[in-house]
């Protein structure tokens, strides 16, 4: 499943179509803030929001992406030009990968597999952390997710058992869903990083 159309439309109304691709969605080293940079005028602030917006959808098919749309749509409110930057990169790296989506294979193994990792105080505002799982049945991603937390933690050991209840609780509704289509799987591998 991929939504090469809505991304090469997506491109189109945000005027990069033929922008330079870039191989990441976004940079290492940028730290997003609410203060940093010049606020967008009223006009541009609707135009991100609607780009956001175009980027929240596409991550259906584009889990890649998820971590990186997180971090642009918590600047909704009062986007600056930073925030923008962010959001141009994004559709950089949208070119570059445009045909890339979910692929579903054939696959011998019924191991459910799940991967999850968190940062700690990650954002520069309030201090909340970042946290992202995904799960796998045999080679197949099923769910994931990228998100904030709700509550800042007092320890990277909080905020690590936040996303392994988060993502053992995904992990209980696919084993069910899998129950309820008469799938069995054979084997759980969890991985917290």
């Amino acid at each position: 499943m991929t939504q090469k159309k809505y991304s090469l439309d997506l491109l189109q109304r945000a005027g990069m179509l033929k922008c330079k691709p870039t191989t990441t969605p976004m940079s290492t080293t940028d730290k997003l803030t609410s203060v940093d940079g010049a606020l967008l005028s009223s006009s541009d602030a609707t135009e991100y929001r609607s780009i956001v917006g175009g980027l929240q959808y596409l991550t259906i098919t584009r889990p890649d992406n998820s971590f990186a749309v997180n971090r642009v749509c918590q600047y909704l409110q009062s986007p600056r030009d930073t925030h923008w930057s962010a959001v141009k990169r994004i559709l950089r790296y949208i070119r570059f990968t445009v045909a890339h989506g979910l692929h579903i294979r054939p696959s011998d193994s019924g191991c459910l597999s799940a991967y999850s990792d968190a940062d700690w105080a990650g954002n520069p505002d309030d201090r909340r952390s970042t946290e992202g799982y995904v799960v796998f049945f045999g080679s197949n991603l099923i769910a994931w997710s990228a998100r904030k937390q709700a509550t800042v933690s007092r320890s990277s050991t909080e905020v690590e058992y936040k996303v392994v209840a988060n993502a053992t609780s995904e992990i209980i509704w696919v084993q069910s869903l899998l129950r309820e289509l008469g799938i069995l799987n054979h084997s759980l591998l969890f991985f917290g990083v």
